[in-house]
């Protein structure tokens, strides 16, 4: 069996779900390879050759070795400007190297000027057309060798964002038309999406051969001939992963304590409209698995995935601190408003913590049930900047319940708070077309395409997209002391690679 992990998603660490899978497949006795072919195709596209002989061009190819190497060390991290510099020079290699059908492509994107991957219609031309996708000379080379030497009988493609959709159909054909007795399994978060959506509707039979709705671990099993209990959990195994070659300092590990969210209340989540359930791993077994596996890697950072890392699993963090520095989303809750537990999380590696601040408008978030209290998120912002933890905050404009009044609340609060943000995720709001709440709204087919998730809506306040992205372009990002905080964040890896940028500043590198 092959695991493949395709592009074009952030190449700065391994990816978790297939980490498990392989974990699953490990512990019982499967054979099996695991190929990052986004970590891989995309490090080939970068080196090919090319006849540009522009200054920008001439530069970008000159400094490539040197760039790469920057990325993989912490001299990288030392500067945002010259990180930009770098990231922009390689970002211009995608550009020239890639074909003339791309529109964009950079570490975080992929898009096609005429294929969309909320069409499946598209995708099944991109399947056909393999030939034509920009890393086609490198997975074509890849797969047909790795399979004629290891006998593959089985491949599976880990699918979790749209910006590797048409990538991933352009390996699906290829395989298909070249080995077609391969069976493929496709899976992933964005699978899931589609299939719990409702926008699923076996379009792509007779080139894919199981789709898999959630966790993957117990169907691959299924698939080998191996059942198991329904509930059970597997460690990741990251044996497989090419580790010194992710653009990134040293190993980061990706791993989740939970699925699904343990607030789970927001309306218009996404996971709510897909009724995902929440699990949580037990305490002690987080700890064991996390013990385990910073002693085999010695990683230099530690990437909770989570929708939400819970307090309890905070608590037991401080208790048992996992033996690397470490990151990942929080809730705005009491625990994090607490300067003495914010204390005890940065005695235990937390380098930063995301936070859906979403909007600064009470209202807003009683209206979305965040359960959030702004007076609460002043204080957590206060009691992380004091105690050393950067805050990656994600803000959301353009929900039903905001208008401009609204929306200017929360540009207040964030110039307000400035001096506790260090890093601003910015984004306008998408209406899950599944949600049990879109019946109050009258929506509109904006988003075109069968497989497409979201869909527009009539705002009863007249805020529509354009209003909003008019404030957040002239107002919002605009304000000084948000273009102060918008200046620091790493274009290409965003949140993959802030948290680089803080342990460089406070020294926090020598914990590896």
């Amino acid at each position: 069996m092959l695991l493949i992990h395709p592009p074009v998603t952030k190449p700065s660490e391994p990816p978790a779900g297939i980490a498990r899978l392989s974990g699953a497949l490990s512990s019982q006795g499967v054979k099996h390879c695991v190929i990052d072919l986004n970590l891989e195709c995309l490090l080939a596209l970068l080196s090919d050759k090319t006849e540009k002989t522009d200054t920008w061009s001439a530069r970008a190819i000159r400094n490539l070795a040197g760039n790469i190497d920057a990325l993989r060390t912490w001299r990288g991290y030392a500067s945002i400007d010259r990180y930009r510099k770098i990231v922009a020079d390689l970002h211009r290699l995608f550009q020239i190297n890639g074909t003339a059908q791309i529109s964009r492509l950079s570490f975080s994107d992929f898009q096609h000027f005429r294929l969309s991957p909320l069409r499946s219609r598209d995708l099944l031309i991109a399947s056909e057309d393999f030939e034509k996708n920009p890393f086609y000379p490198y997975f074509s080379n890849r797969l047909r060798d790795h399979t004629e030497k290891t006998g593959t009988r089985v491949v599976g493609f880990s699918l979790n964002y749209l910006s590797q959709a048409l990538c991933t159909f352009a390996m699906i054909g290829f395989i298909r038309k070249t080995m077609p007795g391969i069976k493929i399994v496709l899976g992933g978060s964005l699978v899931t999406s589609w299939m719990r959506g409702g926008v699923w509707k076996n379009q792509f039979h007779g080139i894919v051969d199981y789709a898999v709705d959630g966790a993957g671990e117990g169907p691959l099993l299924s698939i080998c001939g191996i059942e198991t209990n329904g509930d059970q959990k597997f460690t990741p195994s990251f044996k497989l992963f090419p580790f010194d070659k992710y653009l990134a300092p040293g190993p980061i590990i990706p791993y989740s304590t939970s699925t699904g969210c343990y607030w789970g209340q927001c309306s218009f989540c996404p996971e709510k409209a897909e009724g995902s359930t929440y699990f949580q791993i037990s305490k002690n077994t987080v700890s064991e698995e996390l013990q385990g596996m910073t002693s085999q890697t010695r990683p230099v950072l530690i990437h909770f995935v989570d929708n939400a890392v819970s307090p309890a699993i905070m608590e037991k963090l401080c208790s048992n601190p996992p033996g690397a520095p470490w990151y990942g989303f929080a809730r705005l809750t009491k625990h994090i408003a607490n300067v003495d537990f914010c204390l005890a999380l940065k005695k235990s590696g937390c380098v930063m913590l995301k936070l859906g601040l979403e909007s600064g408008s009470q209202g807003v978030l009683d209206a979305m049930q965040k359960g959030n209290r702004l007076d609460c998120s002043s204080a957590a912002l206060k009691s992380l900047k004091k105690t050393g933890i950067a805050t990656y905050a994600y803000l959301l404009f353009g929900t039903p319940w905001e208008a401009e009044p609204e929306a200017q609340e929360t540009l207040e609060f964030v110039v307000r708070h400035s001096p506790y943000i260090d890093f601003l995720n910015i984004a306008v709001f998408n209406l899950p077309v599944n949600s049990p709440d879109t019946c109050k709204l009258q929506t509109t087919g904006f988003y075109e395409g069968d497989l497409s998730i979201y869909t527009d809506f009539i705002h009863p306040g007249s805020w529509d997209r354009r209003h909003v992205k008019q404030f957040l372009d002239k107002k919002f990002r605009r304000h000084p002391a948000i273009q102060s905080i918008l200046r620091r964040h790493p274009p290409g890896f965003g949140s993959n690679h802030a948290p680089l940028f803080v342990m460089h500043n406070d020294g926090a590198k020598a914990c590896r």
